[in-house]
């Protein structure tokens, strides 16, 4: 189980929180190969330009939402971001090679393969919410309770979840997400690059 906030951190989760800046580089290495402007890769991500400066020479630390963000719009994944290992084609995930990893107070967990377009994670979401932080974006996500309550704003609603309560939308839609209980809530967390079919679509005649 991921620590929550606060918790003393074991050492691979501080390895892992140690060599996050060495994400600076590789975010400005990939946007760099993608042929976008700072202006235009932070459009993209719902940042700032002057957030993604940050990011990008190691001045701010990137929250998970945010790796994911930037995943999506360089075609890559967070495991690739962090400098991981490239994927391994087993569809057997062993709970002990999966070390926790920490980004701006998000603990996570690869929970699915790496390298792969449906991305599984396991997350300890911090009290509070994202700030002003709203994203929107191409894919579904679901995600499913295990502990705590967890605020979820969709659109104009905003949900409160316990353990056993899931959702499972598509990212165009405007939202957030953050935990309702002091001591945080993890979740386990899918998302994917693709959106569900329109169930009124019809084909051409």
């Amino acid at each position: 189980m991921s620590l929550p906030p606060g918790h003393p951190v074991g050492p691979a989760a501080a390895a892992a929180a140690d060599e996050l800046p060495d994400v600076a580089p590789r975010l400005r290495e990939l946007r760099r190969r993608g042929g976008l402007t700072l202006e235009a890769a932070a459009q993209r991500a719902g940042l700032s330009p002057a957030h993604l400066s940050r990011l990008e020479t190691g001045n701010r630390q990137p929250s998970l939402p945010m790796l994911l963000a930037l995943a999506r719009i360089y075609g890559t994944t967070v495991s690739e971001l962090l400098g991981e290992l490239p994927a391994e084609r087993d569809a057997i995930i062993r709970g002990g090679r999966m070390g926790p990893a920490e980004a701006d107070g998000w603990t996570y967990r690869q929970a699915g393969g790496r390298g792969r377009a449906m991305q599984a994670l396991r997350v300890r979401v911090p009290y509070g919410t994202q700030g002003d932080l709203v994203r929107v974006h191409p894919g579904e996500e679901w995600l499913y309770v295990l502990e705590g309550r967890l605020r979820l704003g969709l659109g104009d609603t905003v949900h409160e979840l316990g353990p056993g309560d899931g959702a499972h939308f598509d990212s165009l839609t405007p939202h957030r997400i953050g935990a309702a209980t002091q001591d945080g809530a993890e979740l386990l967390f899918v998302h994917t690059l693709l959106q569900s079919p329109d169930p009124h679509a019809h084909p051409h005649a």
